[in-house]
């Protein structure tokens, strides 16, 4: 497959982004927190779950989605909401509780919602797969050539509502992908503890739709098999699954102590960063200079810069706003 020298800009530029955006984020959180670890203190309290390392799994399907297609994610969501277009002054001032956030600072980190590119997130494992399934079902029903992405880990796949989603899909041929991100840990149990299969894809032949299985965090092919899968979906083939063999630099949550991972695994996991290969592939086969992709890379650390700025700037809600905006019955 050819790809443009366009898409695979797009995706340098993006993933760098969010590895500086999450690098930022992970020196913020600690801020406050330190020299004893106080998950409530500092400008961002409550658990952060950063997704560093697993980048390709979103930028390799996010471009070839349109703003009206859906995604959503779990409680490990920049760097799809970044990949997915979803307003970054908003989405860090969301994530400092700040008014001009997203849903003005209620919502935090694992509860990021942008209708205008139609991403949304949540901290229960596996619950935003009903909710592409019933974006996928509209699209369907309004005739539109819309897809719905749902994001999980590996261990939302034996969730019942995969299973019971899928099978819906599959039944009613609906444009649903299911991207599962294979980082090897379910928190701190491996994968091979807790699965009896050695990966999620083929699962897809329970119910007669298509897998596809992307080894060893691959962006170019996650790239490859997402265009299918997206464009399957969009001429009406119906739902597929894709696993990809994606890894977490990082603990489950900042602050993880780690003690389930040998302590090699990381730097050796490093040494085959997919940024960096991404990068030399630009450079080798593209013949992209390197002042070209310093250029693209300053743009992204100065919009994420500026993103923070905003929301290091911006007021916190008044006491009595916590009243405003609830549903009641």
């Amino acid at each position: 497959m050819v790809i443009s020298k366009n898409d695979l800009l797009w995706m340098y530029e993006n993933m760098y982004k969010i590895r500086y955006y999450e690098d930022k984020m992970a020196e913020a959180y600690t801020e406050g927190k330190n020299p004893v670890f106080n998950i409530g203190a500092g400008p961002v309290p409550g658990e952060m779950h950063l997704a560093t390392g697993q980048e390709p799994a979103a930028v390799g399907i996010c471009v070839h989605l349109k703003k009206e297609d859906t995604v959503t994610s779990p409680h490990r969501p920049h760097h799809h909401a970044i990949a997915k277009g979803v307003d970054l002054n908003k989405m860090t001032a969301e994530i400092f509780g700040k008014e001009t956030g997203l849903g003005k600072g209620k919502g935090g980190h694992m509860h990021l919602f942008d209708p205008d590119v139609k991403f949304s997130c949540g901290g229960i494992v596996g619950a935003g797969i009903p909710h592409a399934l019933g974006a996928a079902l509209a699209a369907k029903k309004k005739g539109k050539d819309w897809v719905a992405v749902s994001f999980i880990g590996e261990g939302a796949a034996n969730q019942g509502a995969f299973h019971e989603s899928l099978n819906m899909a599959a039944l009613w041929n609906l444009p649903l992908i299911v991207v599962i991100e294979n980082n090897q840990y379910g928190i701190s149990v491996p994968k091979t503890a807790s699965t009896s299969v050695a990966s999620n894809d083929v699962r897809a032949a329970a119910y007669g739709i298509k897998g596809y299985y992307v080894k060893d965090n691959d962006p170019i092919s996650m790239y490859e098999v997402s265009k299918e899968a997206v464009e399957r979906a969009r001429r009406g083939e119906g739902p597929s699954i894709i696993e990809i063999e994606t890894y977490r630099y990082l603990g489950h949550f900042q602050g993880d102590p780690e003690l389930y991972r040998d302590k090699n695994e990381v730097s050796l996991l490093r040494d085959k960063d997919p940024i960096v290969r991404l990068r030399n592939l630009l450079i080798s086969e593209q013949n992209i200079a390197e002042n070209d992709l310093d250029i693209i890379e300053n743009k992204a650390k100065q919009e994420v810069d500026a993103a923070y700025q905003f929301a290091r700037s911006s007021n916190y809600p008044n006491p009595e706003d916590a009243l405003k905006d609830l549903y009641v019955s």
